[in-house]
C-alpha cells in the first residue's frame, strides 16, 4: 500500500464529517426564519466550519445544496407490503405523519413557500425529492384501482394529494393527533372506493 493510498483512505472520513457538517448547516439555516433567503454558500460555509471550496466541490450551486439537504432527512418512502389499498395507504401515512416530528420539517414548509421566488429550486425539490414519493402513493391508488377496491374512474393525482395534502397541511413540526391517519385514510377510501353492488 503507498502512502498516498494511506492519506487519502486517513482522510476520508474528515470528508464525510465535512459533508454531514455542511447537510447539516444547510438545514439549519433553512428552518431560520429568513429560510431560503437566508442558505448562502457563505453563511453554510461558515456554521459548518469548512471553506467555500469544500463545498462547491460537492454541490454546483445553492439549489443543489438544499435539494441534496432536504432529500437527506425527507427519505424515500417505504414500498407498502401489497395487502389492501387501506393497509397500504395507512402504511404510507404512517410513515409521513412520522416525519413531521422531526427537527427539520419546517425546511419543506420554507421551499414550498418561497417557489414563486425561487421556481427552479422548487421544481428541482419537486422533481427529486416529492415526485418519486408522490409515485409510490400513484402506484397503490393504481393497484386499488386495477383490483377492483378503487372506483374505475378515479383520478390519481386528485387521489394522491388528498392523502398528502390532508396530512402535511397540519402546523409543521406537530405530531398527528393519535389516529389522525386511520381516520384521513378510511374517508379517503369511503370517498374514492369501488361503489358496492
Amino acid at each position: 500500500m503507498t502512502e498516498t493510498t494511506t492519506e487519502r483512505r486517513a482522510g476520508r472520513p474528515r470528508s464525510e464529517r465535512a459533508e454531514r457538517a455542511i447537510v447539516e448547516a444547510t438545514l439549519d439555516l433553512l428552518a431560520a426564519e429568513s429560510g431560503v433567503a437566508g442558505v448562502t454558500i457563505e453563511a453554510v460555509a461558515s456554521r459548518a466550519g469548512v471553506g467555500k471550496a469544500t463545498i462547491y466541490r460537492r454541490w454546483p450551486n445553492k439549489e443543489a445544496l438544499i435539494v441534496d439537504a432536504l432529500a437527506s432527512v425527507k427519505a424515500p418512502l417505504p414500498e407498502p407490503s401489497g395487502g389492501s389499498v387501506r393497509e397500504d395507504l395507512l402504511e404510507l401515512a404512517l410513515a409521513m405523519g412520522a416525519e413531521r416530528k422531526r427537527k427539520y420539517a419546517k425546511c419543506f414548509w420554507n421551499v414550498v413557500g418561497s417557489a414563486e421566488k425561487h421556481p427552479e429550486l422548487y421544481a428541482r425539490y419537486r422533481q427529486d425529492v416529492i415526485e418519486p414519493r408522490r409515485d409510490v402513493i400513484r402506484s397503490v391508488l393504481a393497484r386499488g384501482v386495477r383490483r377492483g377496491e378503487l372506483r374505475a374512474d378515479l383520478d390519481l393525482e386528485v387521489g394522491v394529494t388528498m392523502l398528502v395534502g390532508s396530512l402535511s397541511t397540519r402546523v409543521p413540526g406537530e405530531a398527528l393527533p393519535e389516529g389522525y391517519a386511520e381516520t384521513v385514510v378510511d374517508t379517503l377510501v369511503r370517498g374514492i372506493g369501488a361503489p358496492r353492488s
